[in-house]
């Protein structure tokens, strides 16, 4: 990525909402609490404070990804921290984003609409926006396979199996035809894992994609 970030880094929202989705669902099938999803979208809050995210897709063509990276995150000019949502389009959900704005809690937005992705133009003095070094998966896929085994504790002879199976899961999750053998078929691929990692349990992941849409089925309750 460049450094600060610019759209074309990011691939398309279709590609990356099923990625952060994985994130949310292989945290709740160990139980872990990193990665989540709510009304608002799918939330990262690194466990030492370093750096935070959330990708909210609104519909099928509008999306915001938005966050903060404690280290690389450069974004006060004269120790103001500068207006990520200046001259934003109206369609942003403003009462949350100005409640982060509020908080100082940004260090990067960007927002997709008409089938790209566009963040405000940032002053010359802006060194960084943090984005490359909190969430390196926007733009890569093969990055985010990386990451996907890493926080699933898959050990290494599994890897193979376990980069095959989510490169089919995240093809059906484009597709919104998961169902829930291509949520067992992922957890299965991912192995026993090391002695630190905790049983992944089916029934929480299968919630998650459900409730991300990723599959044609209802969530529990409707």
């Amino acid at each position: 990525m460049h450094r600060p970030s610019r759209p074309e880094d990011l691939d398309r929202a279709e590609q990356v909402w099923p990625r952060a989705v994985v994130f949310a669902l292989l945290d709740a099938a160990q139980g872990n609490r990193e990665h989540w999803l709510d009304e608002q979208g799918v939330w990262s809050e690194n466990g030492g404070g370093s750096y935070w995210w959330r990708l909210t897709l609104l519909d099928d063509g509008h999306a915001v990804f938005c966050g903060q990276d404690a280290d690389g995150s450069h974004t006060h000019i004269d120790d103001r921290q500068i207006d990520f949502l200046a001259g934003g389009p109206e369609w942003l959900p403003s009462e949350q984003l100005r409640e982060d704005a509020e908080g100082n809690l940004f260090g990067f937005l960007y927002w997709w609409q008409d089938d790209a992705w566009h963040r405000i133009p940032y002053p010359d003095a802006l060194p960084e926006d943090g984005l490359a070094a909190a969430a390196p998966w926007l733009g890569s896929e093969q990055q985010f396979l990386t990451d996907a085994a890493s926080m699933a504790w898959v050990l290494h002879e599994d890897e193979p199996a376990f980069t095959a199976a989510l490169v089919r899961f995240l093809r059906r999750a484009e597709d919104r035809t998961v169902d829930a053998a291509a949520v067992s078929d992922l957890l299965a691929a991912a192995g026993p894992g090391d002695d630190d990692r905790e049983d992944l349990r089916f029934e929480p992941a299968l919630e998650v994609a459900v409730r991300a849409g990723l599959t044609s089925l209802a969530p529990s309750g409707d």
